[in-house]
């Protein structure tokens, strides 16, 4: 039974290199695109809570650089968790979501402590 749920788009170059790095550790895990598949406001609560909003918000992709003004203004959870429901794309990729926690972008150093 796989544990460890990789939640990203499978398209994104960040994701194919989380994707090659466990597949080369030999770690088993689940793909959810969310892009495809869609993200639910519970588990995003979820990731919130042990990891904060801020670093699940992808200010640097194109979709957030896309938003009017006032969208990017005045950010807060609430409206977060608003804006990467309307646009998964708005979520930091890769979310891998093991026992234990979440570990949010691809940091293999990271990955490595936690995952092996």
């Amino acid at each position: 039974m796989t544990t460890i749920t990789l939640h990203g788009i499978k398209n994104c170059d960040t994701v194919k290199k989380a994707r090659a790095w466990l597949d080369g550790q030999g770690i088993a895990y689940a793909f959810h695109d969310y892009k495809t598949q869609g993200a639910d406001a519970a588990r995003i609560e979820r990731w919130i809570a042990l990891k904060g909003w801020e670093p699940l918000l992808n200010r640097a992709g194109t979709t957030f650089r896309a938003l009017p003004d006032a969208d990017k203004q005045a950010i807060d959870q609430a409206k977060a968790v608003r804006l990467m429901l309307a646009q998964p794309s708005m979520i930091k990729r890769p979310v891998v979501e093991f026992p234990g926690g979440v570990l949010v972008g691809f940091k293999p150093e990271e990955w490595a402590r936690a995952l092996l």
